[in-house]
This record gives structure tokens, sequence and C-alpha cells, in this order.
């Protein structure tokens, strides 16, 4: 039996779930449902065994702003990828699965591939199990396999796979007779209707010889690059950093519409347990199945077929009489929307990125590889964070050419260097850095240390640094 590698891509957006969800954080790294992040519970279900088959470590395609948190999430529930690609930037599932694909062959040329994606919630792993193992045997046979979702209502907002034959109890692969695009409602209505339409999961799975072969049939072009690519990677810490100049000609399209659209050895596995891709708000209303949904420090008075969700524990959010609702508040941003209208949010995003509003896409906290900080005021020349250094962290030795900082430890230990001085600074006590000095801020202790930053100057943007060492190896620029 071939080994089954699970491949988790990492590399959306997720705008429609905004506030909680902005490029600078996407909803695959939130806890949207249950304690767990998305991306968490992916990786918990794609490990185990299935059948025969047991799961290898999985391979984790993201991009390089998320390197250390797709990490540091496993390592939270005890799962160590099997390798981490970097892809210079993002360039939609089809070079993603195809570079994850080639570099998988190259130490196991026989083996499996189930491609995932990060964001998704599946209820019931056991169910999903049984479902892989429909699809290995498939695999096996040279087949390459998506997976499709039994409708549970007419859904405009995916697209859907045409079978060949309504599917049978025991869940077995059926040929594909073709991909249908997003319909409107009353096509939407006439496929579900007819029995042998499936919702699209965007999951799949085949050897990887197989993929490669479509994609060297289908997109060869395309092949070309993503190799070079793969075998021009390099390494950078626990990372594998794909090759910028081929990876920047690739083109931007789907694995869909690179190669599964046009190939003819293709199946589905009908999947009827619980799915949601999570695409909307009103997704998340209907997953957690009431009539009012709420989260955090919410008061609902008289309200119906809502959901209300404060994400601050200072920010009390009330609805009073409403129905058919989305309220989503956060510090920096709060959005109304009636519930039909989830599919639309994204359109919000844009609106607010013409007016070059930084909450389009940027949440007012910040992760880094030693812990996170967090704008609380920000003016024409000074602003006010709080940072959380991790135990053991150190930010780079670094300098700032538009603005000098005042540290005031308020919680723990710093070990400060500024220029040719080191030393402690407690709890109650402070240091100022000037402008141009070179310095660093490192936790010597065992618990998070916690200070407030107060930066002055002319320019306050977070690419006002020079990195002189780093013990993550970033480079220049806001994250490295």
């Amino acid at each position: 039996m071939s080994d089954l590698y699970p491949v988790i891509l990492c590399g959306g957006s997720g705008t429609r779930l905004w506030p909680l969800s902005r490029k600078s954080f996407p909803k695959q790294f939130v806890s949207l449902v249950g304690e767990d992040t998305l991306y968490q519970s992916s990786a918990k279900r794609l490990t185990g065994q299935v059948g025969d088959t047991e799961f290898q470590p999985p391979v984790i395609m993201t991009n390089s702003d998320f390197r250390f948190v797709v990490v540091e999430q496993l390592q939270e529930i005890g799962i160590d990828p099997g390798a981490v690609l970097i892809e210079p930037q993002g360039r939609n599932t089809g070079p993603a699965v195809l570079a994850a694909a080639l570099h998988i062959a190259a130490k196991d040329p026989d083996a499996m591939m189930l491609v995932a994606p990060s964001d998704h919630v599946i209820r019931e792993d056991g169910r999903f199990h049984a479902a892989v193992a429909q699809g290995i045997a498939a695999a096996q046979s040279g087949q390459l396999v998506t997976f499709g979702i039994t409708p549970t209502h007419p859904e405009t907002g995916f697209g859907y796979l045409k079978l060949s034959a309504p599917p049978d109890e025991a869940g077995s692969a059926v040929v594909l007779d073709a991909f249908v695009e997003k319909p409107d409602l009353e096509r939407a209505k006439d496929m579900v209707a007819d029995g042998s339409f499936l919702w699209n999961a965007g999951i799949f799975l085949f050897r990887v010889s197989d993929v490669i072969a479509a994609f060297e049939s289908h997109a060869n072009g395309m092949t070309q690059k993503v190799r070079e690519a793969v075998d021009g990677a390099e390494a950078d810490l626990g990372f594998l950093r794909l090759a910028q100049e081929p990876w920047d000609a690739v083109e931007d399209i789907s694995v869909d519409y690179a190669v599964m659209e046009k190939a003819a050895n293709l199946s589905v596995v009908p999947y009827s347990g619980m799915w949601s891709d999570l695409g909307s708000w009103s997704a998340v209303h209907e997953l957690e199945g009431g009539d009012v949904v709420t989260s955090g420090p919410v008061t609902a008075i008289d309200c119906r077929n809502s959901l209300l969700r404060s994400e601050s524990d200072d920010l009390q959010l009330v609805g009073l009489g409403v129905e058919n609702l989305i309220a989503v508040a956060m510090q920096d941003a709060v959005l109304i929307a009636d519930m039909s209208r989830g599919q639309d949010v994204k359109q919000a995003v844009t609106a607010l990125k013409a007016k070059g509003a930084t909450q389009a896409e940027t949440l007012p906290i910040d992760f880094r590889p030693w812990g996170q900080f967090e704008t609380l005021i920000l003016g024409d020349r000074f602003q006010v964070k709080r940072i959380v250094v991790n135990p053991g962290a150190s930010l780079s030795l670094q300098s700032h050419h538009h603005r000098a900082e005042h540290w005031i430890v308020v919680e723990g230990t710093a070990k400060v260097t500024v220029d040719d001085e080191v030393k402690l600074v407690t709890e109650n006590e402070s240091v100022y850095i000037p402008l141009g000095a070179v310095h660093r801020m490192e936790n010597p202790g065992k618990v998070p240390m916690v200070l407030i930053e107060v930066q002055t100057g002319t320019y306050l943007g977070e690419d006002d640094i020079i990195r002189y060492e780093d013990v993550y190896s970033r480079g220049q620029g806001a994250k490295g």
C-alpha cells in the first residue's frame, strides 16, 4: 500500500468573514467554532489510520507571513509537519498542488496525496476517513479523485459536481461527468432535486505520479516553471522556500481549471456527513444551529434569526429586537449586515481598501514568531503599543531611521540591549531607545513578558526597521 501524505493549503485570506478574518491573519488560524483553530482541526483530522493506510506527517503550503504560525499552531496540538513549503506569492491552488506533488514525489514516487483546505469544518472524522478509504481504492487504480458533499439545500455560493450516476449507499467512487460553475437559485434548486449533483468540496486525492502526469498533459508550461521553483528551493530554518524567479512566472490558476476539468480519469467520492467551508457569517450561523447565535459579551433581547458576536471582553454588544441580522464587533471595526447578504461581505472589504482603511486587511493585533503586539493609540507623530514576548523569545537586533521608543515593562522581566549596554528591566521600570540606536528586547524568563511601547517620530510604519541579527532568520522589511 502506498504512503498517504496530507497536503494542507494555508494561503487564503477569508475576506467573507471580515472583520474577524483579514489578510494579516485569516480565518484558518482563528478559533471560530470550538477551542481549536480551523487549521488545527484540519490537521488533527488528517492523522491516524485509514484502513490499512496511515497518514504521513502533513505537508503544509503557506506563505512567508504565516510560516511561524503554521508550525506554532501544530506544535500546540502535538503534530510535527513533514515539510512546510513557502510560496513566494499566492498563485492559487493549481501551482500549490503541483509543487507539493513534486516535493513528495522526489522522495516517495509511489505516494498518494490528500489535498485539503485548512479552513473547512468536518465534525465526523470517522465518517470522513471512511470516505477517504473509498477514495484510496479509486486513486490506486489511477483515478484523480475529488470529494463531493451531498447538498442539504440549494446553494448558490458553491460549484457543483455532476455525477455520471446517482451515488450508492456504500459511498463508492462515481465517475465524474462534469464540473458546474456556481449556479443561480433556480438552477441550484433543479440540481438538488436531480440527485446526481454534489457540492464541490475542493478536497482531492491522487497518486503523485498521476497528478504530475495530468499537469504535464494539460498545463505543461506551468509544470516546467513549478518544477524549477521546487528544484531551486532553499532551506530556511525548518522551512523550504520555493525559488522566486520561476514561481513569479507561474500562472495564477486553480487546480480545477488547470487540470481537473480537462482530465478524463476523474472520480467523485460522495460525502453526506457534516461539512461546512465557513464561507460566510451566515454559514457560521447555520453551523451553530440556533435561532440567535451569540459569542463573547453579547446580550440579545427579543432577537430572531441573528448572529451577534463580540471579539473583545471590553466591548458589550447588545441586540434589541433585531431580525435576520449579522453583527460582528471588534475593537477597530464593526460589521452590520442582513443575514441574506452573508456572501457579499467581501464587497465591504473592497470598499474599505478603496478608501485606504487599514482595517480592510490588517488586524490591530500583529502576530510575530516571538509573540505579538497590539496598537492601542495611533497619532500623527506617536504610537502606543502593548507588546507580549514569549518566554525565551527575542526580537531582532535592529534600529530605526524615523522613530525613538520608550519601553515600560508591566509584567515579567526584559533583557534590553541599547548599543553597547545590556541590562535587565523589571516591572514598573522603563528604558529609552534613542532614534538610530541599535537595540534588542529579549524575555529571559519562564512567563510571558508584557511591556508598553511609546513611539515618537516622523514615520511610524512597521517597515522602518533595519535588522542586524535575528534568531528567526528573517530578512528586511516589516515581517522579514
